[in-house]
């Protein structure tokens, strides 16, 4: 038999720790002497996270041009300065999303040189989640007709982002179920007005979009558990936003009778 964890940190060139407990050591996704069994199947799943996290953040880097070029041709197909605005506004939320995203990851590939930043924009990342979700509604708020209590929700939803970012200035890390608890809410609580509108078009791709995005908050929540849970995720992501970026697209700003006219 092999020497404890404890012992087999302490000496490295022991055979006492498995080889992929030690990969998953230095690598920084286990921890010194933490108990696990059985070992060598948990820290097997641990050491992905690290690979895993890297394929996620350069997934990213590859949605960050598509991004732009999307903004840009709502910002070409807007009619009047209104649509203008919205369309930069939900642009920037969706760059802005992804950008971060790939600088976090890049940066947490060196993690240990690199604490400190790689700590301020995990907190960048965390926050853009709030910023991106009220973005992702900005389209079908400043867009579509509301009522005169609906209407509040253009406002309402920017004041939850910033509670939000404050939340995760504050507690980043510490209460994570609190925090998956606000990203829901955010997301459903705008979705309620949305549905309400008389004009019901595009509600259906909003759907599946939310949908989408919550089946992969599971693969979010299973990180280290589900082999490479956190890319399957970012997987989700990009889909749902791709959903809801081509409802926006086709209702509107392009209207479907100007689809069948260019075709």
């Amino acid at each position: 038999m092999g020497a404890g964890p404890e012992e087999g940190h302490r000496d490295d060139q022991r055979a006492g720790a498995p080889p992929l407990r030690r990969q998953a050591e230095r690598e920084g996704a286990l921890h010194p002497g933490e108990e696990k069994a059985p070992e060598d199947f948990v820290a097997a799943f641990q050491y992905l996270k690290g690979p895993t996290r890297k394929l996620g953040g350069t997934f990213n880097g590859f949605l960050i041009v598509p991004a732009i070029v999307g903004s840009a041709l709502l910002h070409r197909l807007s009619d009047d300065r209104w649509e203008k605005i919205t369309a930069w506004i939900y642009g920037m939320g969706l760059c802005a999303l992804f950008i971060v995203s790939t600088v976090f990851h890049i940066v947490s590939w060196k993690k240990s040189h690199l604490r400190t930043m790689e700590h301020c924009f995990h907190m960048c990342d965390r926050m853009m989640i709030y910023v991106f979700i009220a973005a992702s509604y900005a389209p079908w708020l400043n867009l579509r007709e509301l009522g005169p209590l609906a209407s509040h929700m253009r406002w309402f939803i920017w004041l939850m982002a910033a509670g939000g970012t404050v939340y995760v200035f504050l507690y980043h890390e510490k209460y994570k179920i609190v925090e998956l608890f606000f990203y829901l809410a955010m997301g459903f609580s705008p979705a309620l007005v949305v549905t309400s509108m008389s004009n019901t078009e595009g509600l259906e791709e909003v759907a599946w979009g939310g949908l989408i995005y919550c089946l992969g908050v599971v693969f979010f929540k299973s990180d280290g558990v589900i082999p490479f849970a956190h890319a399957i995720w970012h997987v989700f992501v990009a889909t749902a936003a791709a959903v809801h970026y081509y409802a926006i697209w086709k209702y509107l700003y392009r209207s479907p009778a100007d689809i069948i006219r260019h075709l």
